[in-house]
């Protein structure tokens, strides 16, 4: 039986907690500063009843979470569309794992587009790196996240994902509850996704039987998030320069909330997200006998391929193949308009980048390649 005490510190707050929570967080002055600014159309006292009036997660979610998620979906996006391979069963639990755009919209993109299927809404893996603030911790909690615990000691961090591990065993096995969690930590910032074998190697410290059968366990359906426009690209631009002139550069708490401050209001044009058939089939084919290492590197490698097959491509993506290739290979799926209006985007996103020594040659480059790569591992997956 499952000690569901020692989830207390990572798991989402349970429904008969919510009133408390519901007190604390409509008491607090940086979440009234929050709220005033996203609901100008309602007194502050109207938006607490509304949230007080929520008896569950998911009220909460559809109540509040998914009005503000719209809003910014008409605000800020061309439109959010989601395709769902129709294996995909309303009445069973998945661990969606994705590549990972924005800090905070993936997740909520897709428990927003679930709740428009009439399906659940998931469980969200949180980095607490990103828990800035007590209202910030008090609200995802709420809203179905769980924490992922980061900047641990070796010892702790061993401990904390194997517990880490038995919190999603347990969600999927005896809460029947979905879940999404990126494929790494943190984002691709070239968009080069790739699943960290450390994932993996976290899911399988809990459950029963051998790594395919703990793997097998989370009923893993890879997702595919696919942005027309990522806003804070010249964010990641500005970084990879930091990082190549200092090595040592680390961002600041400041920088991640510029982030998800940029990601959230900036221009994202179309948004689409694809789910892939859950992958445990194709588990059951890996050879068992593998050492470890491969074992993962092969599970990574087939999250992978299935997460490639399913991008969704926009004209930038085929001018900035061309343009890092010297190429015309895709000149058909692009008009001369459509190249130089991203020629001219990815200048206006440069301009805004303020360091020393800014080397323009280096940031174009590294901004196309976030365009191009996912065409790249797309043409390689379909091979």
């Amino acid at each position: 039986m499952t000690d569901i005490k020692e989830f207390d510190e990572i798991r989402t707050f349970h429904d008969e907690e919510l009133p408390q929570v519901f007190e604390e967080l409509t008491a607090d002055p940086a979440f009234r500063e929050i709220a005033e600014k996203v609901f100008p159309e309602f007194s502050f006292d109207q938006v607490c009843n509304t949230i007080k009036s929520c008896k569950t997660k998911l009220e909460f979610q559809k109540a509040i979470c998914y009005v503000v998620i719209y809003k910014i979906i008409d605000n800020y996006t061309d439109g959010v569309t989601l395709d769902m391979d129709e294996s995909i069963s309303n009445d069973k639990a998945y661990t969606f794992i994705s590549n990972h755009r924005d800090i905070t919209l993936d997740s909520s993109f897709l428990s927003v587009k679930l709740i428009d299927l009439g399906y659940g809404t998931v469980e969200i893996a949180i980095g607490d790196n990103l828990l800035m603030y007590p209202w910030i911790k008090k609200f995802v909690r709420a809203n179905k996240s769980f924490i992922v615990q980061r900047a641990l000691s070796m010892r702790q961090f061993l401990e904390s994902s194997a517990r880490l591990s038995r919190y999603m065993h347990h969600n999927i096995i005896d809460k029947k509850e979905s879940m999404w969690i990126a494929q790494r930590e943190g984002r691709a910032k070239d968009s080069n996704d790739r699943t960290q074998d450390s994932i993996l190697k976290m899911m399988a410290m809990a459950g029963e039987g051998d790594i395919i059968d703990k793997i097998k366990e989370l009923n893993i359906a890879p997702l595919t998030f696919s942005y027309e426009y990522d806003p804070c690209d010249y964010l990641k631009a500005k970084e990879f320069q930091l990082k190549r002139d200092n090595p040592e550069y680390k961002k600041t708490a400041g920088e991640d909330m510029l982030n998800m401050h940029t990601g959230i209001v900036g221009k994202k044009g179309r948004v689409h997200l694809s789910v892939a058939p859950c992958i445990n089939s194709q588990l059951d084919l890996i050879d068992r006998a593998l050492p470890k290492g491969e074992l993962y590197a092969t599970i990574s490698a087939m999250i992978d391929k299935s997460i490639h097959r399913n991008y969704c491509f926009y004209p930038c993506n085929y001018v900035a193949y061309d343009l890092l290739e010297g190429s015309s290979k895709f000149v058909h799926k692009y008009s001369d308009i459509e190249k130089e209006g991203f020629e001219a985007y990815i200048a206006g996103q440069i301009e805004k980048i303020d360091i020393p020594n800014k080397d323009i040659p280096f940031l174009y480059e590294s901004i196309l390649n976030m365009y191009a790569n996912p065409l790249k591992n797309y043409l390689t997956a379909i091979k």
